[in-house]
């Protein structure tokens, strides 16, 4: 029997306090509707957290990552609040081995644009677009059990261009009733990490409690969680050559 993935679900925690609509759409907030989905899609394969901004150093201390395989971020009206060292803490956990999740808006979060190395700016407009979200990649086990395409009624749309690397894989694409196209589902790996960008959840509409999204998200984190014991990327000094035939 292996040991359960061990998720951290972080939420920004912002419009959930201060937008009526939100509420009424997330009233256990948003980040514990996608906690309660994992749980449910997962079961005894997952152990799951919350942690958000205003917590003290945001939830996410030493000790919290140590004990975290798989970080899933969700933000949006709050990057700049997300202070620069806990930044730097996770960007070295996620190159030791840990997982992670950037959800929806999260393309502009601090920790995003830094493993990507660019703007992650992209086009938008928030007016009740119907979102077709197609699988690229068949066969990927963060597509498994999704159908094709997965459809959501009403979102806000994301548009091309969108400045991120290529991605190692291309898990989805999104059509918009606009005619816009948008790559909503990348996975890359930095260092000894998997980091996968899924598209869909802004805070005005119901999205994470579509079932074929929780599962998405559930699939991603079996796909990002470590299969190696984590550790840092080092430079190793080899000495003298012979020295593989000495061992």
């Amino acid at each position: 029997m292996t040991d359960p993935i061990r998720v951290t679900v972080w939420g920004e925690n912002v419009h959930e306090g201060r937008d009526e609509t939100v509420r009424k759409l997330y009233p256990d907030t948003m980040h514990e509707t996608i906690a309660s989905a994992l749980r449910a899609k997962l079961g005894q394969d997952v152990v799951v957290r919350t942690a958000w901004l205003q917590q003290d150093e945001h939830g996410l201390t030493e000790e919290v990552l140590a004990e975290t395989d798989v970080l899933t971020w969700w933000g949006h009206a709050a990057h700049d609040q997300v202070d620069d060292a806990i930044v730097e803490r996770v960007h070295k956990h996620v190159l030791s081995g840990m997982g992670l999740i950037a959800l929806h808006s999260a393309h502009f979060s601090k920790i995003f644009i830094k493993l990507m190395g660019t703007t992650c700016s992209l086009d938008w407009r928030a007016e009740n677009d119907r979102e077709l979200i197609w699988t690229v990649a068949a066969g990927h086990p963060i597509a498994r059990g999704i159908p094709h395409p997965l459809v959501i009624e009403r979102e806000e749309m994301y548009g091309e261009l969108f400045d991120i690397p290529q991605p190692d894989e291309l898990v989805f694409i999104s059509s918009f009733s606009g005619g816009e196209v948008f790559r909503s589902g990348a996975a890359y790996r930095r260092g000894q990490g998997r980091v996968f960008y899924f598209r869909p959840g802004d805070q005005e509409f119901p999205t994470y409690h579509n079932s074929d999204v929780q599962q998405v998200i559930a699939n991603a984190v079996g796909w990002a969680a470590p299969v190696v014991p984590r550790q840092l990327p080092e430079v190793h000094h080899r000495g003298e050559t012979g020295w593989f035939e000495k061992g």
